[in-house]
């Protein structure tokens, strides 16, 4: 070994000792990175299933079950083996995580007492948020199950799905509704919203709670209804209800199976008392064939008749049946609302011409002369006063005039029905006067001008 070897192997042998002392340390350094495996509750022989619901509460699929329970040692001799504490105050320690719900009006009994377990699993779940039952099946859990009973159920309530209108938490509004009112019903029924913003009328109930007529939950009649017509309609028309209990002469429309429905729209229309059409197209969408009555006298085509006669009443005129007709009931015969002779005679009353006078002046049948009151006189000679005024066969209007339309002036019938015969009238008229020659009678001529005198 010469001199020049020996300081470069004196060099090698510090290199070589500095090498091993970093290795240590290095070593040294690793062993206190390297953790302790995580001692988890999931294990074969404790809590084997848990985690393994398809919903899974966060720190369970974290294995940080201590975040909720805590730690409390279980075996002295195996401090690895841990006892989980039963969580206290429930509420606060959901809500150490969860924010908090914002305090609304109307709280959830769950949620103001605290028992959020009560519906959420704390561990896992087989439906979405943990919680206990899918659907209605945990509603039902508290809430009474008879309530979808019925044989029509409303669509969320049919699906289980109560928090379409109920928030499960808190709400503004009573029985923790997410909306007041219609403006519930409108977050689904979009198409009656709009119907409903666009119409000149909206029935009461429509405007202000749906639920005045329709179950929300279920109910034995269609479209969830408390009751059918009419008897949903008279629980709040309760003057109708009175006119129909004392009504001797029934609307045919009101015997049918829809009733009031037959005419009026439950939710909305363009037309007044909402209406399905214009009133008299309305009545002409019944009234446009004949009908036989279960007693067997028959109701006329009024379409019919009014197209072949073109000297219409003033209140067909008007388009306004219900001028003289009650379209409930009445005491009247043809549900007429006031009373009006249904026979060719009728002793003489004031009161016998009540649906007349409701327009025209009942003076015209009580003074024996006029110059003014009518043109129906010979001379000074009220005829109206001579026709009507006897104490047994007055002739009633009927006799002479078709109250709902004629092709002869003043609405003079052609004829008139007369027990089994139809009596013809044979009126003719003239600049002055006229004359008629009926079946029961010769020619009767009167003149307003130069006095007629007929034998």
């Amino acid at each position: 070994m010469n001199k020049k070897t020996i300081p470069m192997l004196f060099l090698f042998i510090i290199a070589v000792i500095i090498a091993s002392g970093l290795s240590e340390k290095t070593t040294s350094a690793q062993e206190k990175d390297v953790q302790k495996p995580k001692i988890s509750c999931i294990t074969a022989q404790c809590h084997a299933t848990m985690g393994k619901e398809k919903f899974v509460h966060g720190p369970v699929s974290a294995g940080e079950c201590t975040v909720c329970h805590g730690e409390v040692s279980k075996h002295k001799d195996k401090p690895e083996q841990n006892k989980f504490g039963k969580v206290k105050d429930v509420a606060n320690k959901c809500y150490s995580c969860h924010e908090k719900f914002k305090a609304k009006k109307y709280i959830h009994s769950p949620v103001e007492e605290g028992e959020c377990m009560a519906c959420h699993s704390p561990h896992g779940s087989q439906n979405k948020f943990q919680l206990l039952a899918k659907g209605s099946e945990l509603c039902f859990n508290c809430h009474d199950e008879g309530m979808v009973g019925g044989a029509f159920v409303h669509g969320p309530a049919a699906v289980g799905g109560c928090v379409a209108c109920h928030d499960p938490h808190t709400a503004d509004y009573a029985k923790n509704l997410k909306e007041e009112g219609p403006s519930l019903c409108y977050m689904c029924h979009v198409d009656k919203a709009e119907a409903i913003h666009k119409a000149e009328f909206v029935h009461k109930p429509v405007a202000e709670k749906c639920t005045s007529c329709h179950n929300p939950h279920s109910a034995a009649k269609q479209f969830m209804l408390q009751s059918q017509s009419p008897a949903l309609c008279l629980d709040c028309h309760k003057d109708k209800k009175e006119q129909l209990s004392t009504a001797s002469v029934k609307h045919g429309a009101m015997e049918t199976e829809r009733s009031c429905l037959n005419c009026h729209d439950a939710h909305v229309s363009n037309i007044a008392k909402n209406l399905l059409m214009e009133p008299m197209d309305l009545c002409m969408s019944c009234h446009d064939r004949e009908y036989k009555r279960n007693n067997g006298t028959a109701v006329m085509n009024i379409s019919k008749w009014l197209k072949e006669n073109t000297d219409h009443h003033g209140p067909i005129k008007q388009k306004d049946c219900s001028g003289c007709h009650n379209p409930h009931g009445s005491a009247n015969f043809r549900i007429l609302r006031n009373p009006y002779p249904p026979t060719f005679y009728m002793p003489f009353s004031v009161d016998n011409y009540n649906l007349c006078f409701s327009c025209h002046e009942k003076t015209i049948v009580l003074n024996a002369e006029t110059t003014k009151l009518t043109n129906f006189r010979n001379g000074n000679d009220n005829l109206h006063f001579t026709h009507v005024n006897k104490a047994e066969k007055g002739r009633t209007c009927r006799a002479c005039h078709e109250t709902h339309a004629s092709n002869f002036p003043k609405h003079i019938r052609e004829a008139v029905p007369f027990g089994a015969w139809d009596l013809p009238v044979n009126f003719q008229k003239t600049d002055t006067g006229g004359s008629c020659t009926p079946g029961c009678h010769k020619i009767k001529k009167y003149d307003r001008v130069k006095k007629e005198i007929n034998g």
